[in-house]
């Protein structure tokens, strides 16, 4: 098979760094990598990568990664689409730009998405490194792939520059880029990350009315272990009567009743651009 290049815009950054290391191993993929900021390219130098300006690695590239902050994907890309080959696949890692309607328009190329589901509760990692990694890259996870225009073929070949990138990958699952929004931000961040956040609130104010600290974090550890079992049927054994008597009362004190509003396309455009930042979203030319 030809060796297809791949290049990684802002490979300086956390998630650049993650794809160079991990595309890097791929002998089928040619990897090019830049890097705008400057003290970043200087360290991925002194690595021994050699950063090569944008402008002149996109006309080679058959793929294109953008690891660069979610709010300006959008701007970037209509930097980097009009230097794009023929035939050449965008790789984004968030769907909001592309929820938004922020990305250039240009036929000949095809526009994609992925995001990490990473690593899994109650899946059983085959090494102790696995059982501690809890981003992925060394468990094994799942990604989600989506794509937004063009073509299928060049989507099916992205999705497996997609796999490697998140490797060791169990299944990429495919959604379309609403269904995309509908997992991230609305159920992963707006939901289940505020629940975290919440959980340790309550942790702290446990704390703050007495409770020894250590404690504290034992019976949280060990109960929100138990409850995501029994919620998502990983234990069999069901809440007690009393459990399920204060998980009502805690729905009506601590959840909004109107909570599930934020999966609606008008709320979740609203929460997407307060996100980005207002000066970030600007409508595709």
């Amino acid at each position: 098979m030809q060796q297809q290049t791949v290049v990684i815009v802002g490979a300086g950054g956390k998630m650049g760094a993650r794809a160079v290391e991990k595309i890097g191993r791929e002998s089928r993929l040619r990897v090019l990598l830049c890097e705008s900021n400057a003290v970043r390219a200087r360290e991925l130098a002194r690595d021994g990568f050699h950063v090569i300006p944008t402008q002149s690695a996109l006309p080679e590239a058959d793929f294109v990664v953008m690891a660069v902050p979610d709010a300006l994907i959008g701007r970037i890309a209509g930097q980097l689409v009009p230097h794009m080959k023929d035939g050449a696949t965008l790789i984004m890692l968030d769907a909001c730009a592309a929820y938004l309607d922020q990305l250039p328009h240009r036929p000949t190329l095809t526009f994609m998405i992925t995001h990490p589901c990473h690593p899994p509760f109650f899946f059983e990692q085959s090494t102790p490194e696995a059982r501690h990694d809890y981003f992925g890259g060394v468990a094994l996870q799942d990604i989600l792939v989506s794509l937004v225009t063009g073509s299928e073929v060049r989507f099916q070949e992205g999705s497996e520059v997609c796999k490697a990138m998140f490797g060791p990958v169990r299944n990429a699952y495919r959604v379309t880029p609403e269904q995309f929004a509908l997992l991230e931000p609305a159920m992963s961040e707006i939901v289940v990350a505020t629940a975290a956040c919440l959980m340790k609130a309550s942790l702290d104010a446990a704390v703050e009315k007495g409770v020894p600290p250590e404690a504290a974090r034992a019976f949280m550890a060990g109960h929100a272990r138990i409850a995501m079992a029994i919620t998502f049927g990983a234990e069999k054994s069901p809440f007690s009567d009393a459990a399920k008597v204060a998980i009502e009362f805690g729905m009506k004190e601590v959840v909004r009743s109107d909570w599930k509003k934020v999966f609606e396309p008008k709320v979740l455009r609203d929460a997407i651009e307060l996100m980005l930042g207002v000066d970030a979203v600007e409508p595709a030319k």
